[in-house]
Formats: structure tokens, sequence, C-alpha cells
């Protein structure tokens, strides 16, 4: 169980920053994502990001 919630966490962490990278611009990879420089997706980037930390905290424990 706590490999699974350690496997999760990274990669909601992973996918999260992507996010906050592509929303806020600094990141726009690809080339035509509709999430460059949109606000919103950083938002979800930031929620997912920090689901990940939580999940990560809790294996950890």
């Amino acid at each position: 169980m706590r490999k699974a919630l350690l496997i999760v966490g990274l990669l909601f962490l992973a996918i999260g920053l992507l996010w906050i990278g592509q929303g806020t611009g600094a990141l726009p990879w690809p080339a035509a994502s509709f999430m460059i420089g949109s606000l919103q997706w950083a938002e979800y980037g930031a929620l997912l990001a920090a689901v990940g930390l939580i999940l990560i905290w809790q294996s950890r424990r």
C-alpha cells in the first residue's frame, strides 16, 4: 500500500507541476496545447500537486 501511495503521489506531483508550468506559460510544451497561458490549469495543477505531496507524506508515515 505504501509503494502505491508513493507512486501515485509522485505521478500527481509531476503532472501537477507540468500543469502549473503550462498554465503560467513558463513551460510552453507541447506548442499546440490549449492549456498554455490558462491560469485555470495552473490552479488545477497546484491542487493536484498538493494532493500528490499529501500522498507522498502519507506513504512515509
